[in-house]
């Protein structure tokens, strides 16, 4: 079992940065690759970027490459997400999500090759 906790959201111009921070229980966080999505009202949540268990690979989508990136630290069972370059559109409730991963340079993007979430945290970009 894993529980995920997001922190790091809040309200910022555009063209400003964040850094969402996802912390694991557990002693076994490197075992699991991570992931993280955004969700608008009304909307699917939707991939934003993830990391493979060991953090050597990571994989982003179209719209935020470029400007997000994806970083963990084993040692201090986190997982984050430094979002750069924001912009109105960003405007979501972003998503930690994590999985058992058995090859450690697997990342996954669907929301169904996840088993575990976290509450969210709301990041909100005005213009």
């Amino acid at each position: 079992q894993v529980q995920l906790v997001e922190s790091g959201g809040g309200l910022v111009q555009a063209g400003g940065s964040l850094r969402l921070a996802c912390a694991a229980s557990g002693r076994t966080f490197s075992s699991y690759a991570m992931g993280w999505f955004r969700q608008v009202p009304g909307k699917e949540r939707q991939f934003v970027a993830a990391i493979s268990r060991s953090g050597g690979s990571t994989y982003y989508a179209d719209s935020v490459k470029g400007r997000f990136t994806i970083s963990r630290d084993n040692a201090k069972n986190t997982v984050y997400l430094q979002m750069n370059s924001l912009k109105p559109e960003d405007t979501a409730v972003y998503y930690c999500a994590a999985r058992f991963a058995y090859v450690s340079s697997m990342y996954y993007s669907s929301l169904s090759d996840y088993n575990y979430w976290g509450q969210g945290t709301q990041v909100t970009v005005s213009s």
